[in-house]
């Protein structure tokens, strides 16, 4: 879908990384210019420098080794942005105008050229220069408030501020691009994670300050109604009920306590919703008194959505993520086979991310750097 179009990513570690993925998929050729002193921070593993963390953020891609603090390697930079459609960086706001890379010098070299910045804070105001990852973007922007425990405060769980910024960033990207279909011209696309992560939480946000709702990380929960339960085999189980009393009372024929619908606390879903926690505990001493296999055919009997708790080596092996065929081996030419996750948009019922892996460090400096003297050559 954007056979033709060239992106220079000059990011690092996620927001950036991401982003570039994301349109290597779509089919752009995809060029990741890294420092010859190490490449991107996420390269080292065991004394190597193909980390499965790198190799999560950058399949599709071709990596180009320049120094851009010197002026062969801002003169390279600069020809290969005379060719490209789209530059990407996440670094602080000040470091593009200290390697003479800014918008202004972007935009006279090439005015079709689409130059997203990905910042922590935004490009300017009291927090601009500060550093930010993914933990910074948790708390500020209030996420990590819904999860967290005040008694025992502690971060969990899979990043998630840098990814959702990286994902905004491809958005504005494909507008940007879009829209110069029709101008010509190319635009300044400006992300900044803490932005996007108040953005990627409508709902919270809304009940908050229009419906005045304190909120703490049981809100979620207790209005979904979702819960998550230890069986008798000691494996874990989640449901979620949502709004439709059907759902209530599938539960409660497939846990076979029919009672519980006259108990004043869970006559309605108003009390349910009121007296979580009381119904949290009543729940998890059932679903105690059974193994797993047995809820699971108790509640797909009676239309209650469920699933297991899986673990990530479950998730690989799960009959539908299976039948689905969403996880895949590529094969590098220097580090072998690589497992990758397939984008999960497809067009017209297919596939549609790159079959390239992720790059060794400058694997493709020689073959970028001689397209673009032929093509200095040809004009």
């Amino acid at each position: 879908m954007l056979d033709g179009v060239r992106v220079l990513e000059l990011g690092a570690l996620i927001t950036a990384p991401l982003a570039g993925m994301m349109l290597a998929d779509l089919g752009a050729d995809v060029i990741k210019i890294e420092n010859p002193n190490g490449g991107d921070s996420f390269r080292p593993y065991r004394g190597k420098s193909y980390s499965p963390r790198f190799a999560a953020y950058n399949r599709g891609k071709r990596s180009v080794t320049l120094d851009l603090a010197s002026q062969s390697g801002r003169s390279a930079l600069l020809a290969l942005v005379k060719r490209s459609d789209v530059l990407i960086e996440n670094f602080r706001p000040d470091v593009m105008a200290r390697l003479q890379l800014d918008w202004d010098i972007l935009h006279a070299t090439n005015p079709r050229l689409t130059h997203c910045s990905i910042t922590g804070f935004g490009a300017d105001g009291p927090l601009a220069d500060r550093p930010a990852f993914d933990a910074v973007g948790l708390a500020m922007s209030g996420i990590a408030s819904l999860f967290l425990d005040p008694a025992n405060p502690e971060l969990m769980g899979p990043t998630i501020t840098d990814n959702v910024t990286g994902m905004y960033a491809c958005y504005g990207i494909l507008g940007a691009l879009y829209e110069r279909e029709r101008s010509g011209i190319g635009r300044r696309v400006e992300v900044n994670m803490l932005e996007s992560s108040i953005a990627f939480m409508p709902d919270p946000f809304a009940n908050a300050i229009m419906g005045g709702q304190a909120m703490d990380r049981l809100t979620r929960v207790s209005a979904s109604q979702s819960f998550a339960f230890t069986c008798s085999d000691g494996k874990l189980l989640a449901i979620q009920l949502s709004t439709q009393d059907k759902f209530w009372t599938g539960l409660l024929a497939a846990i076979g306590y029919r009672e519980l619908a006259d108990d004043p606390r869970f006559v309605s879903r108003e009390q349910r919703v009121a007296h979580y926690v009381e119904l949290r505990a009543v729940l998890r001493t059932i679903f105690a008194t059974a193994p797993r296999a047995e809820w699971y055919v108790r509640l797909e009997r009676h239309d209650v959505p469920f699933a297991p708790v899986h673990t990530l080596p479950e998730v690989v092996t799960d009959e539908q993520v299976v039948h689905l065929g969403t996880f895949y081996h590529m094969r590098h030419p220097i580090e072998g086979e690589i497992t990758a996750i397939h984008n999960p948009v497809r067009i017209d019922s297919g596939r549609i991310d790159s079959e390239r892996p992720p790059p060794a460090l400058g694997e493709h400096t020689a073959e970028v750097l001689q397209e673009v003297s032929e093509a200095q050559a040809r004009s």
